[in-house]
């Protein structure tokens, strides 16, 4: 009996090893996966939070001195229609070449979409089309 044991042993004891270096390898390698989808996680964003955070503002300046908000807004990642026909030519003239240096400054872009209205961009919203402006109608109205 005695030899009989020492071959199960021998055997037995053999397997076990093969199983334990077998299962440490399967550990690691399931530690390496969770490690990797903890960093895949990180990198995915959802579009329901881009869509939410995309923002347009109207504004209609009284004065010059609304220029700053609407900077703000631009900064901040929004679009911005401005409504410029109830201020006086000069300011308008004044807000609009503000802007101008405020989308330069931010790589954004600003377009006339109608007679003293403008649409200001950030980088992060693309317009595409454009729209003719006819001021024949409107003979009040000076060339920007």
């Amino acid at each position: 009996m005695g030899l009989i044991k020492k071959f199960k042993d021998y055997f037995l004891e053999e397997d076990y090893e093969e199983y334990e270096e077998y299962e440490e390898e399967y550990e690691e390698e399931e530690e390496m996966r969770q490690a990797t989808k903890a960093n895949t996680k990180s990198n995915v964003v959802s579009l329901q939070s881009v869509q939410k955070s995309s923002k347009v503002v109207l504004i209609e300046p009284r004065a010059y001195a609304e220029a700053q908000e609407i900077a703000d807004h631009l900064k901040n990642r929004r679009a911005v229609v401005v409504n410029l026909q109830r201020i006086q030519h000069e300011q308008a003239k004044r807000i609009v070449d503000f802007l101008s240096g405020t989308v330069y400054a931010i790589g954004g872009d600003i377009q006339q979409v109608g007679t003293k209205i403008f649409l200001c961009t950030p980088d992060n919203v693309d317009v595409t089309g454009s729209i003719s402006i006819d001021s024949d109608d409107d003979t009040s109205m000076k060339r920007w």
